[in-house]
């Protein structure tokens, strides 16, 4: 149920009503024009700055995260540290109400990107401990199923929340509210998408057990223990050719699979759908690359029972190689929409592929909370760059399109390093497969 509450942040504020919503207040007068926002007085391109804000936040957990899965792993009132990021995360979704055009349509960014930043934090961070709890609360053969039924929830309750908000933006009348308002449809989405987030997770927070002292495990330092253990994977990885070329590829190809997650709402408003009208046409197209999205991963899935894990992921790095060359070059809508249905295909597969070929390549070792712990830095920080790199090639050049040109180097030398991988790899599966 906490997947169920806590999705709707990720689809409304992260991939499609904010972005498109941010890009609309903040564009320039002229489409022709570069749009332009001064934070604290420095002038940024406006989705640079929006990029700028998520780089900083991933950057920010991941610094954090050893941390915070230190306290996870030693269980002490982790149940406390869900709920406070909970709040903090859906008090920051009600608060971006009050993020727009004043009545001298002047707008107060720097309240709008640090309250848009909190959001993400208390996402994010939340997840840390939310994750650590499910081998309290399924055995293990109940692990795959119980997690699996998360993510449905997860993704029924966005989508069903994405509806609603769908329908406040297009008839604000029925609701009671200003239609010559044009902004207090988008706004009541992230107000509602915020008493959503925390009304439905009340139950996760009243059903979750809490940690008695008998069960916490004891350590030396329980601040320091998570860099202490993330060291002892990175000395393990010199000795592991399979897995640490693996993972040298799966950071560059995630620099450009997360990007492009972040900023496709954001470059489709300002590069296919600058008109207002056409907005409800950009959120849709958001919700179809939702859709296409499980059905991409259910195929990769059975494809990789023929072909195997390696081909798979090299197959979609490669697809997304297209994709980059694609979005560099589309122009039109139909294009957007056929483009948008390929990167669906694509970003669930190579997500959850990237996962269990991670898993099957680790040593045998009952401390793989380290190993995975590992992998989620790993991923955030690759973000991190992704996404600062998307941002700066734009206000250095000007255009997102050639942004897209810099994901399309990150995917082609992860092509690169997945070829270099292949001998390693077969060998460990051939030492996994007996």
């Amino acid at each position: 149920m906490y997947d169920w509450a806590n999705s709707a942040y990720n689809l409304v504020i992260t991939s499609t009503i904010f972005p498109a919503y941010y890009v609309g207040i903040t564009s320039a007068s002229k489409s022709s024009e570069q749009s332009y926002v001064y934070f604290f007085g420095r002038r940024f391109v406006n989705t640079a700055l929006e990029n700028y804000t998520l780089a900083a936040v991933f950057l920010l957990v991941a610094l954090t995260s050893p941390i915070l899965s230190s306290i996870a792993d030693y269980r002490r009132n982790k149940k406390i540290w869900l709920r406070w990021f909970c709040y903090i995360g859906s008090a920051a979704c009600i608060a971006l109400f009050f993020f727009g055009p004043d009545k001298n349509k002047d707008i107060n960014i720097e309240y709008g990107m640090f309250t848009f930043g909190i959001a993400a934090l208390g996402y994010w961070s939340s997840l840390v401990f939310y994750n650590s709890y499910l081998p309290d609360i399924a055995a293990p053969a109940d692990q795959d199923r119980i997690s699996a039924k998360g993510y449905s929830l997860g993704y029924i309750g966005s989508v069903i929340l994405q509806i609603i908000a769908f329908v406040v933006i297009l008839k604000p009348g029925w609701f009671g509210l200003d239609e010559a308002d044009k902004y207090i449809g988008p706004k009541m989405s992230f107000l509602l998408t915020g008493l959503w987030w925390f009304g439905f997770a009340q139950i996760t927070l009243r059903a979750l057990p809490v940690s008695s002292r008998a069960e916490r495990k004891s350590k030396k330092n329980v601040l320091a223990n998570g860099f202490i253990e993330l060291k002892k994977v990175w000395n393990q990885l010199r000795h592991m050719p399979a897995l640490s070329r693996f993972l040298f590829s799966f950071f560059l190809y995630s620099s450009g699979v997360q990007t492009v997650m972040l900023v496709a709402a954001g470059f489709g408003k300002k590069e296919i759908f600058p008109d207002e009208k056409d907005e409800p046409k950009l959120l849709m197209t958001i919700i179809i690359i939702q859709l296409v999205a499980i059905i991409g991963a259910v195929l990769m899935s059975r494809l990789s029972k023929k072909i195997g894990n390696w081909w798979v992921i090299t197959i979609a790095v490669f697809i997304w190689i297209l994709v980059c060359v694609a979005g560099y070059n589309v122009r039109s809508q139909t294009a957007f929409y056929l483009l948008a249905a390929l990167v669906g295909l694509v970003m669930g597969g190579i997500q959850s592929m990237s996962r269990s070929t991670y898993s099957k390549l680790l040593p045998e070792t009952q401390d793989t909370t380290s190993f995975f712990s590992f992998y989620d830095v790993t991923e955030k920080i690759a973000i991190v760059l992704g996404i600062f790199t998307f941002g700066y090639l734009e206000e250095l050049t000007g255009s997102m399109r050639n942004s897209i040109i810099a994901l399309g180097v990150f995917f082609v030398a992860a092509l690169v390093a997945l070829l270099y991988a292949k001998s390693a790899y077969d060998k460990r599966m051939k030492e996994v497969n007996g």
